[in-house]
């Protein structure tokens, strides 16, 4: 009887980890009476469960390697098997958060591309895989000191010891000042409660630096550089500050410019109304004529009234703001 060889048309999973072990179904057709299975050049144990379907346990092995099957009938084409290392775990960024779960957890190390489940203890948690080196997860509920993992087709990675504690969560109630530079560079002072440890501080996604814990109700910190307006959270080992309670909120401000004076010219005594023309003008708190304060009221974004004070000769105009100081612009005195 001549049987045709054997076609190989699909492998599941087509990869694994590199201590093999795991088990791999074969589709295709003609592996009645299969002989072998091989990865690469290693033998797989393996079921033939019908004409069209075997199921193998992969060998250890290493790198990409052609899965065939052997029959009466010769040997398949191939396809291919992808070997891939175990995760390894290094760092867990906080270590530690309250046992109702819900805070934020840094998970860096290597291998973490098609992770498939975090684990804290028994427990799964909700994760993104920010890259092969980094993962963000949700802490579940919890209590004691749990091992944390990460699985992927490699395999489940070492584990990191992660402690949950009855330290209440910080609350955040507000923020002085609520504003500041898109370039960020300014110092913020936190104010809230259980505010003691804090380990991490963000306006939104963006870490701050040189965090100060001044006490269990402040703390400061160096913003970070960001646009329009964020929500600024605090990290201890309770947890993470609830974005809903008090004024969490920072608001960057573009730095103002000028582009007209109407009038650009008046007498030396002062008390000409100018209108100032530019951008980002929301949030002026000081005009200037030289070194001299003017009184003023912001219309708009785009619209500052001024009064000038006295002075003499050519002076430059110019506007501050939580966003910086403007460029300047020349008035005249007569």
């Amino acid at each position: 009887t001549y049987v045709p060889a054997p076609v190989l048309s699909g492998l599941v999973p087509g990869q694994g980890p590199t201590s093999g072990g795991n088990q791999v179904v074969l589709t295709g057709t003609g592996f009645t009476g299969a002989g072998a299975v091989r990865f690469g050049a290693a033998s797989a144990v393996f079921t033939v469960n019908s004409d069209t379907q075997i199921t193998a346990t992969a060998p250890a092995g290493s790198g990409s390697v052609p899965v065939t099957v052997t029959t009466p009938g010769g040997t398949s084409n191939g396809l291919t098997y992808t070997y891939v290392p175990a995760p390894v775990l290094n760092s867990l960024v906080p270590g530690q958060g309250p046992t109702s779960g819900g805070n934020q957890v840094v998970l860096t190390g290597t291998g973490f591309t098609g992770a498939g489940a975090v684990r804290f203890g028994a427990a799964s948690a909700v994760f993104t895989v920010n890259s092969d080196t980094q993962i963000t997860a949700t802490a579940p509920p919890g209590s004691g000191s749990v091992p944390v993992t990460v699985t992927t087709p490699g395999g489940t990675s070492n584990s990191v010891t992660y402690t949950y504690t009855t330290t209440p969560a910080p609350t955040l109630t507000d923020l002085d000042p609520h504003f500041g530079p898109i370039s960020g560079g300014n110092t913020v002072t936190i104010f809230g409660t259980n505010l003691t440890g804090t380990t991490a501080v963000h306006f939104d996604a963006q870490a701050a630096s040189n965090i100060v814990v001044v006490g269990d109700n402040q703390i400061t910190v160096t913003a970070p550089a960001g646009t329009n307006t964020v929500v600024v959270t605090v990290t201890t080992p309770g947890g993470t500050s609830n974005a809903g309670i008090g004024n969490p909120y920072y608001t960057y401000v573009p730095q103002p410019a000028l582009t007209s004076l109407i009038p650009d010219t008046g007498p030396a005594t002062g008390g000409t109304n100018v209108t100032i023309n530019g951008t980002a003008l929301t949030y002026t708190d000081q005009v200037f004529f030289g070194a001299t304060p003017a009184v003023f009221a912001a219309i708009s974004d785009t619209i500052v009234l001024a009064t000038s004070p006295p002075g003499v000769g050519s002076v430059p105009v110019t506007i501050h703001s939580p966003g910086g100081t403007s460029n300047s612009l020349t008035y005249t005195y007569e």
